[in-house]
């Protein structure tokens, strides 16, 4: 039995997210842990909201509310969602747990001990509307880069281009709008990646088995221009971590808090504590995973997220644990995503452009989305969403092949059996040809998931299912009941234990169907069918079944048409 840690990307807690954050992270990361669960092996699947920085003060004063009791109430309604969409986090944490800030404290006592971490004083663009600095995410401009306007002092979310706020042409205050800046001097500490740029490099060069979006962005950072700059781990805000090395005051650093991408990769590890804690377990329990002389360096760790974070988990937080000198567990595997669109533009949080989750659950169950997102997952290239090919997509895959399938075996069953499964007949030829072909393709299916190939996964998947279509097609156990009813009787036991297989093979992408058909065939057998032909004979002669409810209804023109109406691209 392997074990896996799974880390999602932390969503913001700034509001609820898009169908892009969805897919660009948490649901791919869903289904991963979910397929290597079903395997029978160990899995701790975390993700947390990230809840520190500029974002999280900027929504609270926008809501009215102390940024700590928003932090509070986003967390739970992003829990929520994500119970919505079934994701199955086994922790589903806070970065501004007791659990992060010490530990956040504590590699920067250890970078500051390993001379990796600098005082600097440096210009900062002051507001004098607003009587204070401005944070680089407080500030809002035109890129240098691209000439998108809405860009911000960090990184320009329109082509990702990191920016320092001084970059920035015609900036303005996002707290008031005011252009009324000055630049003042400040001192803030800096991580000293420059330093580690070598060892970062020959780390990056180790992994030959990731995807080229991964390391494409992290080289590009590495080595383009003057190559891997020290970046600064400080911010003057109220909100977030106070700066301390270790239990210890950092001089000269009152009243500043650590850089929220500082802290928050930091939570990935702090989650596997709050996670220990929630179930009653002891700091083994977690250090297993994360600390490789207690046992992590038997653990594969995959991490997710979208293309505009890789630079930050290839680079500066790898950088934070391997300049710590501590034994901490580094990351095996970064799969990364390119960007969803909406309907021609850019699904945007920020801008509240797109689908958002919660809408998305209001209008359909969570398999509908969740199939559409994974079939179409971004991976080599941006996608878009469209809702001609979103209801195509439905009618076609799940309805019209999976939801027709276990429709019709057993409304035929029932009408020329009852409510058993027939005992009659032996498998023939097409029968065994039938097993052979699914035998190969479940075996492609699981190396795809292995891969984590997610679109390649979804289309092997849908071809399992295509397999027992046409072979009732071919069967035609209807005709064939009528002048050899023992030989359909078979048909349809194999066809029912198709059913069981699909549940297993399909739970990790359409969690919710697969819970229906396996409890339509009333079984709880979920073990995954490493020997094929074993596995469909798993509902023997004599057990009953129930004809399920639709699994799927199709999407009507006039639903279409209404919902892009609806969601024409601004959130209500």
């Amino acid at each position: 039995m392997a074990r896996h840690l799974i880390t999602s990307a932390i969503p913001y807690i700034n509001g609820i997210k898009h169908l892009g954050n969805l897919v660009g992270s948490q649901l791919p990361a869903d289904l991963f842990a979910r397929f290597q669960r079903a395997r029978g092996h160990e899995v701790l699947f975390l993700c947390s909201t990230d809840e520190h920085g500029t974002p999280a003060e900027l929504a609270a004063a926008k809501a009215g509310e102390p940024v700590a009791d928003y932090c509070a109430r986003m967390h739970k309604v992003q829990a929520e969602i994500a119970k919505g969409f079934r994701l199955s986090f086994d922790h589903f944490g806070r970065s501004s747990s007791p659990q992060n800030h010490k530990l956040t404290q504590h590699l920067a006592g250890k970078l500051y001990e390993a001379g990796l971490i600098e005082e600097v004083t440096e210009k900062q663009v002051y507001s004098n509307a607003d009587k204070r600095f401005l944070p680089d995410r407080y500030i809002e401009g035109t890129c240098p880069n691209c000439g998108y306007d809405k860009a911000r002092g960090d990184q320009c979310e329109n082509c990702t281009k990191q920016l320092d706020p001084t970059d920035l042409l015609e900036p303005r205050s996002a707290i008031s709008g005011s252009t009324d800046l000055e630049v003042r001097e400040t001192k803030h500490l800096f991580l000293r990646q420059s330093q580690m740029r070598d060892t970062l490099n020959a780390w990056i060069d180790s992994k030959t088995d990731w995807p080229v979006l991964t390391t494409s962005i992290a080289r590009k950072w590495l080595n383009d221009g003057d190559g891997l700059q020290d970046r600064g781990i400080t911010r003057d805000l109220d909100w977030g971590i106070p700066v301390k090395r270790g239990d210890e005051d950092w001089p000269g650093m009152e009243g500043k808090v650590f850089y929220v991408w500082f802290d928050a990769p930091i939570e990935y590890i702090a989650c596997a504590a709050e996670w220990a804690e929630a179930n009653g377990l002891d700091s083994d329990a977690w250090e297993r995973w994360w600390r490789t002389e207690r046992g992590a360096e038997d653990v594969r760790y995959t991490q997710f997220m979208g293309k505009d974070n890789v630079p930050f988990h290839t680079l500066s937080f790898p950088a934070t644990l391997m300049g710590s000198g501590e034994d901490w567990k580094l990351v095996d595997y970064i799969k990364s995503f390119n960007y969803l669109n909406y309907d021609g533009g850019q699904f945007s949080t920020s801008q509240g452009r797109g689908v958002f989750m919660d809408q998305a659950l209001d209008i359909l169950p969570a398999d509908y989305w969740r199939w559409w997102l994974l079939s179409h997952a971004p991976e080599s290239s941006d996608a878009e969403f469209t809702w001609e090919n979103f209801q195509a997509s439905v009618n076609k895959d799940l309805a019209d092949v999976l939801g027709n399938f276990v429709s019709r075996v057993t409304k035929f069953c029932r009408s020329k059996f009852g409510e058993v499964v027939p005992d009659a007949g032996e498998m023939g030829a097409r029968e065994t040809a039938l097993i052979d072909r699914l035998t190969t393709r479940i075996r492609a299916y699981e190396r795809h998931m292995e891969a984590m190939e997610v679109r390649k996964s979804a289309q092997e998947l849908r071809a399992i299912w295509v397999e027992g279509n046409e072979y009732l097609q071919e069967a035609a156990p209807w005709a064939t009941f009528k002048e050899d009813p023992e030989t359909a009787a078979m048909q349809i036991r194999l066809a029912l234990n198709l059913i069981r297989l699909y549940a297993v093979l399909s739970s990790p992408f359409i969690p919710d169907a697969a819970k229906t058909m396996q409890a339509a065939m009333q079984t709880s057998d979920d073990s995954w069918p490493d020997d094929v032909p074993t596995a469909l004979t798993s509902l023997p002669p004599g057990h009953a079944f129930t004809v399920p409810e639709v699994l799927f209804a199709k999407i009507t023109d006039d639903q279409r048409e209404e919902w892009q109406a609806r969601f024409s691209g601004t959130r209500d």
